[in-house]
């Protein structure tokens, strides 16, 4: 099955936190945060101005992202968690 988002929307499969420190403590499921990286597996068309010109959107597939930890819509499928947000709730794409 596949998720083909609308419009401005993207899909993010999160990229999981290391779980040690620096120092080599483990840290815990529940002290950890929601991953706040992910890379973009699809991406809608883009958004129409009022006037119908169509604004395509800046990521693409294969980018890696950064988000805010209350960003998007959590949902699951084929037994993998993936977040659907907008564009607009992205913090930047991270280049390496």
């Amino acid at each position: 099955m596949k998720i083909k988002p609308l419009y401005d929307r993207v899909v993010i499969e999160t990229i999981e936190e290391e779980s040690k420190t620096s120092g080599g403590l483990i840290i815990p499921d529940i002290a950890k945060d929601k991953p706040k990286t992910g890379k973009v597996i699809a991406r809608g068309p883009g958004y129409y101005t009022e006037s119908g010109t169509l604004i395509q959107l800046d990521v693409k597939e294969g980018d890696t992202v950064l988000f805010s930890k209350t960003a998007g819509t959590e949902t699951k499928l084929d037994g993998r968690t993936y977040l659907v947000m907008k564009e607009s709730e992205l913090i930047g794409i991270l280049e390496e």
